[in-house]
């Protein structure tokens, strides 16, 4: 395929993540809770992750320190459990086209915490630092739209849905804007611990950097954290059984194809042309779920969601190119001072060693890609 490989590759990822958002929807509208779904997803998660880890890294299970554990606790407990309950209680509140475009402000999220722990810089006078803040604000202001403007409603493209809901309880219908609100708030803070979850992550992965061995055992330790929650917020483990309905083929989806295959192919995609190239397909993601939510469930779409999801958009991009900008200052720098360095070097050591520390502080910088 050559380099046409990272492209098919994001194509890919974003069509599972669109699956991902029909599917769990129409899960939700089955009736089916929240909490135990991500118990569930966890589980087919570990089921699959927890073979593959004992085979491949058996031999370095025993160099897992205690310390570690307790910090991938806590990390799987904020990024995994916490995010995806706040994630899914959002998608039952709201829309799955809802879920999607605000999938486009972790980055932004991601940007502002770094900003705060002083892994990241901004420098008000240039165009990359106030590409930025632009990106910061246009992100508020659709995350604001979407939860208090809501706006005309679009008809569903198809009125014949593929996916019913068994009860009218839960069939496609306009939220109170109450709960629209609360649902909206909840990804917000979904999007915030993903965002904690990827910036410690990258610390952790520094100090214990086997990929396979920290994402299995995130799963095995959400799977269990997973449980106590849904046990607690459903008691009616009749609640619990699986169907041979869509319920089940969406735990099998984000169970399998979403961690096994989407998140491999993420990893590759990432070797291949770097996280930045990968979030920019962030939009189309938005642009498909809309589309595919309306057609297989009937959602609503509301103007105020389209109008909210494009300022998430803008925002994402304006962030994006605030990066890609500074990270080419960033290198122009570092090769002149590089070739400063090679012409004086033989006249001035003091000089050249100089050169060099000014060069390893241009190219650190940027500690924190956006991701």
């Amino acid at each position: 395929m050559g380099t046409k490989t990272p492209y098919i590759l994001a194509v890919i990822i974003v069509a599972i993540y669109t699956g991902m958002y029909v599917m769990s929807k129409a899960a939700f509208n089955e009736g089916m809770n929240g909490f135990v779904f991500v118990f569930y997803r966890q589980a087919a998660a570990s089921l699959l992750l927890l073979p593959i880890a004992l085979v491949r890294e058996r031999k370095n299970l025993r160099s897992l320190p205690l310390g570690l554990l307790v910090k991938l606790f806590f990390l799987a407990l904020i990024g995994t459990t916490i995010g995806m309950n706040l994630s899914n209680a959002s998608m039952t509140l709201t829309s799955a086209t809802v879920a999607s475009a605000a999938s486009n402000s972790t980055p932004v999220i991601t940007f502002c915490l770094a900003l705060l722990l002083r892994m990241e810089v901004v420098k008000f006078r240039s165009s990359s630092g106030v590409a930025k803040l632009i990106g910061v604000a246009l992100c508020l202001a659709g995350a604001l739209i979407i939860a208090f403007y809501t706006g005309p409603s679009l008809s569903p493209i198809n009125h014949h849905r593929a996916f019913r809901a068994r009860t009218a309880a839960h069939a496609s219908k306009a939220p109170s804007h109450g709960a629209w609100v609360i649902g909206t708030f909840f990804m917000v803070l979904s999007n915030v611990t993903w965002s904690i979850w990827m910036v410690w992550q990258a610390a952790l992965l520094k100090e214990y950097p086997n990929k396979m061995l920290l994402t299995t055992a995130q799963c095995v330790l959400s799977m269990a954290q997973s449980f106590v929650v849904a046990a607690v917020a459903e008691r009616d483990f009749a609640k619990w059984k699986l169907h041979f309905d869509i319920s089940l083929l969406a735990v099998a989806y984000t169970g399998f194809v979403v961690t096994g295959v989407a998140y491999y192919l993420q990893a590759w995609c990432v070797q291949i042309k770097g996280p930045v190239f990968l979030a920019v397909w962030n939009p189309l993601c938005f642009v498909l779920t809309t589309f595919c939510s309306s057609s297989f469930l009937g959602e609503i779409v509301h103007l105020g969601s389209i109008v909210g999801g494009l300022l998430l958009v803008c925002g994402l991009y304006s962030v994006l190119w605030g990066k890609s900008r500074e990270s080419r200052v960033f290198e122009c720098r570092a090769n002149t001072i590089s070739g400063v360095q090679d012409g004086q070097e033989h006249k001035n050591p003091q000089a050249a060693e100089l050169g060099k520390r000014e060069q390893e502080e241009a190219t650190s910088m940027s500690a924190v890609e956006v991701v």
